[in-house]
């Protein structure tokens, strides 16, 4: 199986996820798994600062324009409410979560209340907003997730262990990106469970024969 980097061509829909990092412009969640991402894979990381560096570069030849009420805008923008969650200890290791993921999902790797949907396969709902839906899975080593497609994007990030489908083999700090155009059936790894975090921004449609008696376990 292939294993996808940033330098391949066939990872071209991360280099534009990427892009979107550094420009700030993806939603909370999105936001998260990218910087998960990067903190983890040094190639991904390297791209982000060339990418922020001609940011600035092209900032700064732009002519200045004074901003009317900046003190009050200022203002607006450090005292948006944010969600509340349990402080976490920066300096606390942990070989899963790296701190940018800690943050979003309030606690460590160890503390994951994982709720069971089918056997061998677990899940934590992390967010759910505006349509956005980010979850934490645990797959059983070996096991297959049903044959599914995508009524918008996903974005799954390998926290540990891998798994393969019809467009590679991913391992820990590999983003798979998948839409409507994409049917598959991820199979974790034989020698490791597997741990990831994926954003949605769409539910998932099963597509084989089983599909109506647990698309509903997906959907709640």
């Amino acid at each position: 199986m292939k294993h996808h980097s940033p330098a391949s061509s066939s990872a071209r829909p991360l280099d534009t996820l990427l892009g979107e990092y550094a420009a700030g412009s993806l939603n909370q969640a999105l936001h998260a798994l990218v910087a998960t991402h990067v903190a983890i894979n040094p190639a991904s990381r390297r791209f982000v600062d060339d990418l922020e560096a001609l940011c600035g570069a092209e900032l700064a030849k732009q002519p200045h324009v004074p901003v009317c009420s900046r003190d009050s805008m200022l203002s607006r923008i450090f005292n948006e409410a944010e969600p509340q969650r349990p402080a976490l200890s920066e300096s606390a290791h942990d070989e899963i979560f790296p701190p940018a993921l800690r943050r979003l999902v309030g606690m460590s790797s160890a503390e994951v209340p994982w709720r069971s949907v089918l056997p061998g396969v677990k899940e934590h709902v992390v967010s759910d907003h505006d349509g956005v839906e980010a979850k934490l899975y645990w797959i059983k080593a070996g096991r297959k997730i049903p044959s599914h497609t995508h009524e918008g994007q996903e974005f799954t990030l390998v926290l540990r262990g891998g798994f393969a489908d019809v467009s590679g083999h991913y391992m820990r700090g590999d983003i798979a990106i998948a839409d409507e155009d994409v049917v598959h059936k991820p199979v974790a790894d034989a020698d490791e469970d597997c741990i990831c975090f994926a954003v949605t921004d769409a539910p998932l449609k099963l597509t084989g024969p089983v599909a109506k008696v647990i698309q509903g376990l997906f959907r709640n």
